[in-house]
Formats: C-alpha cells, structure tokens, sequence
C-alpha cells in the first residue's frame, strides 16, 4: 500500500506549484547573468560604491581610557561664534534632531542647554560621500556624538538655535554612545513653552510621564537652567554667611527621638531597636551654638513624613539652616537672615540672567520682586489684613495654606514685594523650644518668611534654659529621656540663640515662579514616589 502511494504520479495542483517555482528559479539566475555580464562589461560602473568618507564616519569602540585622542581638543557649543569663522573645532554633543534632504543632511546638536545647527552635504572634494551623509541622518535621537566641522557664519541667524550666527559644516561625523531608537519621550515635546498661546502646538509631556523618565527630562534647557540656579542659590548662601564668620557643620539624619516632636517622623529599623529619620538639623545646631561655634549653618536633607500630596510637599528635600547667637535681641539674627536671603536673590538676578531666560521661555511668569531691607509685619498685622479682606483668622490659629497666598497677593498690592518676613506667631502653634514672647504669653519670638504668598522658612529664639525647656517639652508631650543629651548641652551654659530652616527648593521653584515643587527637585521623593 505504501509503495503504491509512493509511486503515485503527482497531482494536478502540486505539478503547476513545481512548474511556477522552476520558472521563478529561471528568471532569477538569468538576473544574476545579466548582472554579473554588465560588471564585467563596464568595470568602471561600479567605482560609485567606494565610500569615499571610508574613515571619516560610524560608531566609537567603546572609550576605555586606552589613551586615544587625549591630544584632541574640544571646544564647547556655547563658546562657537562668528569670531571662529573658518576654524575647525571637535565638538561632543548629543544629536537633537537631523533631517536627511536629497545629498544634504541637517541636524540639531545640544549640549546642556546650548544648541547649534549642523549640515552635512555630499562633497567629492570633501571626500563626504552620500553613504555619511546617509548615516548621520540615521543617528538616533539624543545619542552622544564626535564631530569634527568647519565653523560658517550664517547669512541670517538659525531661529531654532541658541547659538544662530554660525552653524557647523561636518567633516568628521562619530558615535560616541548611541541611545536606542525608541524614546519614551521627545526632548523636544519636553521643552516646549507652556502658553495659552491658541496658534502653538498643544503637545504636552505629562508630570508622571517627566518623572518616570527623569533622565531625558532633565536634558530640557529649562530643566538644565533650573538646576544650575539651584546650585546657585547654594552656592551663594554658603558664601554669603561664610563672609559673615558662620561655620559650615554636618549633622546626623539618623536621631533617637523626633526633632520637632509630632507623628510626621520616618522611623527605622537601627539595630535592635528603632531610630527615626531627621526633620531638622535644629537640636544639633543648637548644641553648637552651646559648643561656642557662635554662627553655624548647614545644607543637607530633611525628611518629613506628610502624606500631603501637593504642589509644595515632599518628603525629602534639602534643607538651608542656620543657627547664630545674638547679644541682646533675636532680631539681629531675623535681620541676618533677611540680608542672607535678599542677597541670595540679588546674586541670582546678577549672575543667572541667561538660566532666568532660559527659564522663562518654557515657564513664562513675571519678574521676582523684593524690598531691601525686607518687609517685616507682625502676625496681628496679618490678621488685620486679612480680615479686611474678608478673611477672619483666629490669634492663636495658624494660617492656612490659602491664607497665605492671599496675604501674599495683598502684600504684593501694598508694598510691590513677593518677598516678606511674618514675626511674631501664636505660641501655641509653634515647636516646644520656641521662646515665648515676653509681652504677651499667647505670641512667640518666632517667624516665617515668604515668597509669593507661600512659606519658604520658619525660625524663631530657641529656649537656652535648661529647666524652662524641660517644662515646654513635657507641655508638647515629648518623651524627656530622649532628648537628654539635647537638654543637658544646656545645662552647661548656653548663649541665647535664634535661627531658622529655608526649604532650598520652594526658594528655586518660588523664585522662579514655577507651579511644583517636583520641577525644582532633581529626583523628588513623594508619599507616592520613591524611583527613579
């Protein structure tokens, strides 16, 4: 049965099957004579596929500190101009946009916040053949590139670039490090101004959408301008107490008891036993203060365990404090505080004009305005305003978040600051160590400070009795054995001492006008994130 089977003639379908294959295979091989009959005919026809720019283009062994190329001189984008004309430069860059036209290339090359345009074109006498030409224009988006170019003064300036009086000609086009083809977002969409502008584009990249990919985000020249303004503002607090005669200290994050006291404390697992997580450094720079340091100040992080998902929380940030003692009155140390941050807003407007820009053109918003000396109002003159204003506030009630932007809108009004200091709160919703004011049982010797309607530091004179504080702890309900070391610092003398904590990126995002406090924050950490 099987061998019959076998030696069955093939169907009527499977021979027209064999039949088409055949004369598909025929076809095929006479393609292939006909190809290689006119190579060997016209010899010269094939010389346009030598790549010409053999050597001059394509991806970097991956760099290893071999030694190659230390001679190499590279020159930064923000630095090219039409005083360099003619000159050849190497630039690293990453790839923003390139866009292949016929034999011409046209790409966008970033770096940090500058940009300038680059062309490539085929050019026998510039051995730039079109298979560079094709391959540059084949670059991902945002990939890391060596060029080597000549520098050309532009007939009329690139619109689209930072630096729009000369673009560069490509001679020498190399990957560096490539980023994969598929971005999960455009740094472009990212960049784009937020306007009510009806004619612009409405392409918007979402908050989550930013902060999941963080890395891409924070190559926006916005994003690049604001962090840079950030390390100003730290730079410049720094400085400015420096001259002042203050020392820089470090304090533990790691404590045994609540340092403002309250629920609003991460507690971990220390051992055998738990410890909590920083609110402030406030006890140990008292302690210094008690340790004749005088004049202290520290930046590093603060945790606060708020569930507040809001424009202006997060839970961890860095926290600008200082600390000074004072001979007679704590408001030498709230003048100090107030030159320091008048200063620093100063120098921000003085030495960051290009990043403010830079800032704006994503984020418009008007000008950071300020007093010199700064606005001082007392909390009863708050409340009157307030109230005329149509807003009743209790004098022993803190204000509420809109409260204080509504002050702020009327402080603006009256006095045209953004900035002003507040003095004199209710005692009662101030931290244990807070002095009380000595006129009135139900105020304090305590202030907060703000920028446009919103809080961006609270200070106040510490208690420097050892008694008097022990008696303030028990009243807030604060377990007196472990803050005994803190106490006791005090029993050994103490000079009367105030001071106060800024929260460094309310100061940048307030300043600047900005709407979050994520935008002002390179990795913000909130009840809801902790990555990337």
């Amino acid at each position: 049965m099987v061998l019959s089977e076998v030696n069955q003639p093939p169907a009527e379908g499977d021979a027209a099957t064999s039949k088409k294959a055949a004369k598909k295979a025929a076809k095929a091989a006479e393609k292939q004579q006909k190809k290689a009959e006119h190579k060997a005919a016209a010899p010269e026809a094939d010389t346009f596929e030598i790549d010409i720019s053999e050597g001059k283009y394509g991806n970097v062994k991956m760099i290893q500190s071999t030694g190659e190329h230390r001679d190499r001189v590279y020159t930064d984008v923000k630095d090219l101009g039409v005083h360099m004309n003619g000159k050849f430069v190497w630039i690293r860059a990453r790839l923003q946009t390139s866009r292949a036209k016929g034999k011409q290339c046209f790409a966008v090359l970033r770096q940090n916040s500058s940009t300038i345009q680059l062309i490539i074109s085929v050019n026998e006498e510039l051995a730039i053949s079109k298979q560079m030409v094709k391959f540059t224009g084949n670059i991902p988006k945002e990939s890391i590139v060596d060029v080597r170019a000549a520098v050309v003064a532009t007939a009329s300036p690139v619109q689209a670039c930072s630096v729009s009086a000369v673009e560069l000609s490509a001679r020498d086009v190399w990957v560096v490090s490539p980023a994969r083809a598929q971005l999960p977002l455009l740094v472009e969409d990212a960049a784009r101004p937020e306007t009510d502008d009806p004619e612009g584009l409405k392409i918007r990249v979402n908050q989550d959408t930013r902060l999941d990919n963080r890395v891409l985000d924070l190559r926006t020249p916005a994003n690049q301008a604001i962090f840079r303004i950030e390390a100003g503002v730290c730079r410049l607090f720094r400085d400015h107490l420096t001259r002042r005669g203050f020392v820089e200290i470090h304090t533990p994050k790691i404590i045994s008891a609540a340092s403002e006291g309250g629920a609003n404390v991460f507690t971990v697992s220390y051992f055998k036993s738990s410890a909590y997580l920083a609110q402030s450094p406030q006890l140990y720079k008292q302690m210094a203060i008690a340790a004749d340091f005088d004049k202290v100040f520290t930046v590093g992080a603060v945790f606060r365990a708020e569930d507040s998902n809001t424009h202006r929380h997060l839970t961890e940030f860095v926290g600008l404090d200082l600390e000074m003692s004072f001979k007679q009155h704590y408001h030498e140390v709230l003048d100090t505080i107030g030159q320091t941050l008048t200063d620093i807003f100063r120098g921000l407007q003085e030495q960051f004009q290009d990043e403010i820009a830079t800032v704006a053109q994503q984020y418009p918003v008007a000008p950071f305005k300020f007093l010199d000396p700064p606005l001082r109002l007392e909390f009863p003159q708050a409340i009157q305003m307030l109230k005329e204003a149509g807003v009743t506030v209790g004098e022993e009630d803190d204000l509420s978040t809109p409260d204080e932007k509504l002050l702020g809108r009327l402080v603006k009004a009256k006095y045209e600051t953004d900035f002003f200091i507040l003095d004199k709160y209710p005692l009662a919703v101030r931290p244990f160590y807070t002095m009380p004011d000595p006129n009135n049982p139900k105020a304090s010797n305590s202030y907060d400070m703000f920028m446009r309607g919103e809080e961006i530091l609270s200070g106040a004179q510490r208690i420097h009795d050892p008694d008097f504080l022990t008696e303030r702890a028990k009243h807030h309900g604060i377990d007196i054995s472990k803050i005994a070391a803190y106490i006791e610092s005090f029993r050994l003398g103490c000079p009367p001492h105030a001071g106060g904590g800024i929260g460094m990126e309310r100061v940048v995002m307030l300043f600047l006008g900005l709407d979050n406090i994520r935008k002002t924050s390179m990795f913000p950490r909130d009840p809801k994130r902790v990555t990337p």
